[in-house]
């Protein structure tokens, strides 16, 4: 997932999904692994894909697997967090595409109703943030040192 800083908040993407489950409603980009592709890469793939967004850095934040996360089955998700600062943003062309109606930035403290347990995934990416030193702050260097 991707949080910056906006206007002195933190924000996350968030994509709007336009296919079930969860049709219309927002949430983490990602996707599936490909056969063979490293976890980092599909997630880097699955960001471009739904957003446009390439971050530099991606770090592994954790794994979520609890059952019935997913009304398809049962499903694991690595999630991959980077943080980046207002100049990183320029760079960034985002739109949506792919699974994605569409791409917005919502701040963290207000976030709409998310698919799956993204709200749970959040709260550990937010987690992270707030107790690592030099996680939080808008020091405009894209990734999480």
């Amino acid at each position: 997932m991707v949080v910056a800083w906006l206007q002195g908040q933190r924000r996350v993407l968030l994509v709007k999904r336009k296919r079930p489950p969860f049709e219309g409603f927002w949430a983490i980009p990602g996707g599936f692994v490909e056969p063979h592709e490293p976890l980092e890469v599909a997630a880097r793939r699955e960001l471009r894909e739904e957003t446009g967004a390439e971050p530099i850095h991606l770090e592994q934040l954790a794994a979520f697997g609890d059952p019935g996360r997913d009304p398809r089955g049962w499903t694991v998700s690595v999630a991959f967090l980077t943080l980046l600062g207002e100049s990183d943003l320029q760079e960034q062309g985002l739109r949506a595409g792919s699974d994605a109606a569409e791409v917005s930035w919502f701040d963290l403290n207000d976030l709409p109703p998310l698919a799956f347990d993204h709200a749970a995934i959040l709260a550990c990416a937010v987690h992270r943030l707030d107790t690592v030193p030099g996680r939080g702050n808008q020091s405009g260097r894209q990734g999480v040192p």
